[in-house]
């Protein structure tokens, strides 16, 4: 085997790339739902509330109900074609149509009017209102795309178990977030920025043009065509299952015959059937790990949605430049990606008490930290990227009170808006790789997909609830007031009478300081109060703690 546990094995290197390929197709979709969509309603006209846009999230729930079909993605299936990709083939294949039928439909203003005629002209067209963009039917459109994104991810998951050895078998998490992460860079940074016409022609352009160099609908276009292409090779060039070879060994002493690489899946056909794995699924829910695990996946994202959800918005809706937001993000991703492969490192290295983890680090107190994450473990990345969130959620706060009245945005806040983005991202990354890597090494391989899913479901829950509860309050607690400048006899209660007795409409109170100062309190009360202990104790649990079987 390989010497070092914590590298990949070179027999993983292709199955290991074919992963992020999979997972990169699955963050293109999620990047337009989950960042550009949004940004765009908000782009378009600042009247979009944050309670609007929190309706639209509602098209990122299939990923947090996806356990319900599970069972059914693990169980029924073409042997012929294989477990895994008798449910890859046709899924990518459904969404690369209609991710093109999508973009027809946006180029002849059938839904999303007028986002096309926007990047055409490089100004927003007149009498552009929430309701003439209609939400509810671009929610519908979306939440379809969403669904078959997350039935694919079910299925990915549990290929993730099969096609990686064991020894490699922590690179999985790695393998999500490089290939999430550059599928949701690309159809959400990439895309605005290359939409952008202030963008090209400040950064790029010696010539000034009115538009960007591609459209909504033509990335839509785009990626269903990249998605048909890629469909194509998994049905021609890939195998359900690696082949057992000789393992490789490092040293003489470790030859013995007939010592082959160890795959993690199984060949038990009664083991697979819809019956067994809903049996297995309800076994899984049932162990006192598990559900205290649910518990933690529940509450534990409430702490971040206010700033993860609405701070970029908030930046936006007080002028900060979308081309400049653009930047920002451009800066944040190629630290996302090599991160993600140290923080899976740093994830295997935890489990191993006898290596030297931060308590060994001299600059810092074994008090402190033992105060602010307990002892390590497999879980420690997670706790501390949990602190760093809450950290970065504080810091958007005060970004957004410091925003320049005049709205010139000088090179100190610029950076200072880089940096915010830069620890929030990065944190989330080891959070995100750090959880993985925790759910890998406990699923049950029997019902891989199912479990993965289950566990993968829960976290994806508890930063879904809580988001349109969340942008709902931003709305709720802002205040506005009319401020005239003589004395008027009718009472003024509205922005249009406001306007008509030649006032200011302004903001008095802004629901996203109090809102997001609120959900940091929470954070900080249930970290202290509850999820760093059961963490420490979840991850001092034995393996058989975690199976059904």
């Amino acid at each position: 085997m390989s010497e070092n546990p914590c590298q990949l094995a070179k027999h993983d290197v292709k199955p290991f790339c074919l992963l992020v390929l999979l997972y990169f197709l699955q963050g293109v979709p999620v990047g337009l739902t989950f960042g550009t969509v949004p940004f765009l309603l908000k782009s378009m006209t600042k009247n979009t509330t944050f309670t609007q846009l929190g309706v639209f999230t509602m098209a990122t729930y299939p990923y947090s109900l996806k356990i319900l079909w599970s069972p059914i993605v693990d169980s029924i299936y073409s042997r012929k074609t294989g477990r895994r990709r008798s449910w890859i083939i046709p899924v990518q294949l459904l969404s690369g149509t209609i991710l093109w039928i999508l973009g027809v439909a946006v180029s002849k203003d059938l839904i999303f009017a007028g986002v096309d005629e926007s990047y055409q002209s490089g100004t927003v067209p007149q009498n552009t209102s929430p309701s003439s963009l209609n939400i509810p039917s671009l929610t519908v459109c979306f939440l379809s795309l969403i669904a078959l994104c997350a039935t694919q991810d079910i299925a990915v998951d549990g290929w993730a178990l099969e096609i990686l050895s064991k020894e490699s078998l922590s690179y999985a998490s790695t393998a999500q977030t490089v290939g999430l992460n550059t599928g949701y860079f690309l159809s959400f940074t990439i895309f605005l920025t290359f939409n952008s016409a202030d963008f090209m022609n400040k950064y790029i352009r010696t010539v000034p043009l009115q538009h960007g160099i591609v459209s909504l609908s033509g990335f839509l276009k785009l990626a269903g065509l990249l998605y048909l292409v890629v469909t194509l090779y998994i049905a021609l060039f890939t195998k359900e299952k690696p082949t057992k070879i000789p393992a490789l060994p490092t040293k003489k002493s470790d030859e013995k015959i007939g010592d082959l690489i160890d795959y993690n899946y199984d060949t038990n056909p009664a083991h697979q059937s819809l019956a067994n794995v809903y049996r297995s699924f309800f076994k899984v829910l049932k162990l006192p790990s598990v559900q205290s695990l649910m518990i933690i996946h529940f509450f534990s994202k409430f702490a971040f949605q206010c700033n993860e959800g609405a701070t970029n918005l908030k930046l936006l809706e007080r002028g900060f430049k979308r081309e400049d937001l653009a930047v920002t993000v451009l800066i944040d991703f190629p630290f996302e990606i090599i991160f993600g492969y140290y923080v899976a490192k740093w994830s295997g290295d935890s489990s191993d008490q006898t290596r030297p983890g931060l308590s060994s680090n001299p600059v810092f107190s074994n008090r402190i930290i033992r105060f602010l994450v307990g002892k390590t473990g497999t879980l420690t990345p997670w706790l501390w990227g949990f602190l760093g969130r809450l950290t970065a959620a504080f810091l958007a706060n005060v970004l957004i009170a410091k925003f320049p009245v005049d709205g010139e945005i000088t090179r100190g806040y610029f950076c200072m808006v880089v940096f915010q983005h830069l620890l929030g991202s990065f944190m989330s990354t080891v959070q995100f790789v750090g959880i993985c890597s925790f759910h890998t090494q406990i699923a049950d391989p029997v019902i891989g997909g199912t479990y993965m899913t289950l566990l993968n479901t829960l976290s994806n829950l508890g930063g879904t609830w809580p988001r349109l509860l969340v942008l709902s309050m931003i709305d709720r607690f802002t205040k506005y007031g009319c401020v005239l400048t003589k004395k008027v006899e009718n009472d003024i209660v509205t922005e249009a009478s406001c306007s008509a007795a030649g006032g200011d409409w302004v903001t008095i109170r802004d629901g996203y300081f109090v809102t997001n100062l609120f959900c940091i309190t929470v954070g900080c009360w249930l970290y202290f109060g509850f999820i760093k202990k059961k963490a420490q104790q979840l991850q001092k649990l034995p393996p058989s703690s975690w199976q059904c079987h």
